[in-house]
């Protein structure tokens, strides 16, 4: 039988997404792309501080000398959590104005990883890049459409990797070492009837947790034999952007979602579109990995 989660912090995200765990400070940051926030959820006291980044924001890793990384429309930023105060790093010029980030994690080594999409959704027109300590950046994959989730195994050999459209779960190997990726492969086949695989958690039994946009739902797989193992329903919203484990244990399941594009009607058949929510699993998650640069 289907989880539900539950609605936590009724925010009303334009396009929430992003979702990170901070295990130091245990909060959790997720953001609103098209609303330009940054968000610091801290679960203790419930409390939703939010940071106004001026530009588009796709998403947000922990840095470990200290504040956060954040992938804004003009290029990868650092934010400072105290003051809100955002300082740009680097710019990729092949992300114009035409373009945006999107969704991105840290790998074990501590490399950056972060998509694209234009604004007009081309078809094969976004990419996937990594940048490494020394501000340094690698197209790692291009003829992408819409870069969204991405995690790596618990024996750090293998990345998992979603391109929104092609309703794929694919599968490289992964060279900690160098950051390389090779045998690129499909593991999962997102059936059509739970919608559009987005953002993705893994937790440590490398299940994969993924968020379904216009299916209301996060849908658990088993990457080694491709099947659905687990479904989260979402009560008040389809539009299921990421997910991501956290708390003291890392059994607690956040989960963001949107309203963009919703029309009045859909928006009435939706309340809770745009809101953060939370489930608790049986089986825990893994801590996210920061930036070393």
């Amino acid at each position: 039988m289907p989880k539900q989660a539950e609605p936590i912090v009724k925010q009303g995200a334009h396009l929430g997404e992003g979702a990170l765990w901070d295990h130091v400070d245990e909060v959790l940051y997720w953001v609103d792309i098209l609303g330009c926030k940054v968000f610091q959820y801290e679960p203790q006291g419930g409390e939703n501080r939010a940071f106004d980044v001026r530009h588009h924001v796709g998403t947000v890793v922990v840095r470990n000398s200290g504040g956060l990384l954040v992938a804004l429309q003009p290029g990868i930023a650092c934010l400072d959590p105290e003051t809100g105060h955002t300082e740009m790093l680097v710019k990729i010029p092949e992300v114009d104005a035409a373009a945006r980030f999107n969704d991105g994690k840290c790998d074990p080594e501590g490399r950056f990883w972060v998509g694209t999409l234009t604004y007009k959704f081309e078809k094969g027109a976004a990419a996937l890049y990594r940048i490494g300590p020394d501000l340094k950046w690698t197209k790692m994959l291009d003829g992408i459409t819409c870069s969204n989730g991405i995690v790596w195994s618990g024996d750090r050999n293998t990345m998992y990797y979603i391109d929104t459209p092609t309703r794929k779960v694919e599968a490289f190997d992964f060279d900690l070492r160098t950051g390389n990726i090779t045998t690129r492969r499909t593991v999962v086949n997102v059936p059509e009837e739970k919608g559009w695989p987005d953002g993705m958690a893994i937790d440590s039994q490398d299940r994969l947790w993924v968020a379904m946009f216009g299916g209301g739902r996060v849908c658990g797989f088993n990457p080694k034999t491709g099947q659905l193992i687990g479904e989260i329903l979402i009560p008040g919203a389809k539009n299921i952007t990421s997910c991501a484990f956290g708390g003291p244990a890392f059994t607690d399941l956040y989960i963001t979602s949107a309203k963009e594009h919703l029309k009045p009607d859909d928006l009435k058949a939706q309340p809770n579109a745009g809101h953060l929510f939370h489930c608790k699993m049986e089986v825990p998650g893994v801590p996210a990995y920061e930036f070393v640069g």
